[in-house]
């Protein structure tokens, strides 16, 4: 079979399992850069594709820049395409699985205290001088993710109906595909009320407005969107360390919650993380701080026994 349509084959049937739309674009994007690389080999039938040919494609992937997690998202969406192949018989053996995952880098960006007070504060002047509705939606949007921890297409999903203040709850549409219950803070729900005030305000009572963040045209923010919004909020910022955006903020969010002591099985719930061994690898990862805390706060240091 030709390559080209063992890849739109693929494609297909993840269409028909009901597979994302942000997965499939990955899905496409990836493999259609190691098809095109087979192309470029002069391999053409998808029979002809070996484990030489997947593991130089990642080569030529790490020569360009590529991290180690990178990598080993692309050998998964090989082995995924290969997976089907052999289910469906078109080949005998999933090429992907013959290369091995790469040892990650398990350092994960979370902000500082001082970055996060600097974010806040840019917003907050803002608010004074230009009292838009940019800097009241900019504002809100990182009280909201710093304390639930929101996923990116979660937050661009959010409407009001699925706010409900006085049990301080929201309900999410999840990584899982289902509604899901977050809890929120008073003090995050003070800061929900008092954005809702001033949208009602600037749009005008009149207007239906049923989503939570909304662009200049009044309509629900996109992923290209709120991309540019952390992209510019980047720009103003300047953190040499950390990239602003949706996920350093979720990461924030269980780096806080691991750091307070709680237990891996509430982050777990926190986090919304369906196995649990995601969460361990959070803990683990941040096991070294809690030490340091420990040592520095421990009730004992201060006893003179």
């Amino acid at each position: 079979m030709l390559l080209k349509f063992a890849y739109q084959d693929f494609l297909a049937d993840r269409k028909f399992k009901n597979t994302t739309e942000t997965n499939i674009k990955n899905y496409e994007m990836t493999l259609g850069q190691f098809i095109k690389y087979c192309l470029e080999q002069g391999v053409i039938n998808i029979e002809e594709v070996g484990h030489q040919h997947v593991r130089n494609y990642l080569l030529d992937c790490q020569e360009r820049g590529n991290k180690p997690n990178t990598v080993n998202t692309k050998i998964l969406r090989i082995r995924a395409f290969f997976n089907y192949l052999t289910e469906e018989k078109i080949v005998s053996e999933n090429m992907g699985r013959r290369v091995k995952l790469q040892k990650e880098d398990v350092k994960i960006d979370v902000f500082t205290d001082e970055q996060i007070y600097q974010m806040l504060a840019y917003y907050r002047s803002l608010r004074r001088k230009e009292k838009s509705y940019f800097s009241y939606r900019g504002y809100l949007l990182i009280m909201l993710l710093l304390g639930t921890g929101l996923r990116r297409k979660e937050v661009i999903n959010l409407k009001w109906s699925d706010v409900d203040m006085p049990s301080l709850t929201m309900n999410v549409y999840g990584k899982n595909r289902q509604y899901e219950t977050v809890f929120m803070t008073e003090k995050l729900a003070k800061e929900l009320s008092v954005y809702q005030v001033f949208c009602k305000n600037h749009f005008g009572q009149g207007n239906e407005y049923e989503y939570v963040f909304l662009k200049r045209d009044n309509t629900q923010m996109t992923d290209n969107s709120i991309t540019q919004l952390f992209n510019n909020l980047q720009n103003h910022m300047n953190f040499k360390d950390v990239r602003v955006s949706a996920h350093t903020f979720r990461h924030s969010f269980c780096h806080r919650l691991a750091m307070s002591g709680m237990s891996a099985f509430a982050i777990q719930k926190m986090m919304r993380h369906k196995n649990i061994n995601v969460t361990m690898r959070y803990v683990a990862m941040w096991g070294n701080e809690l030490k340091e805390q420990n040592d520095k706060h421990n009730p004992l240091n201060n006893l003179n026994i």
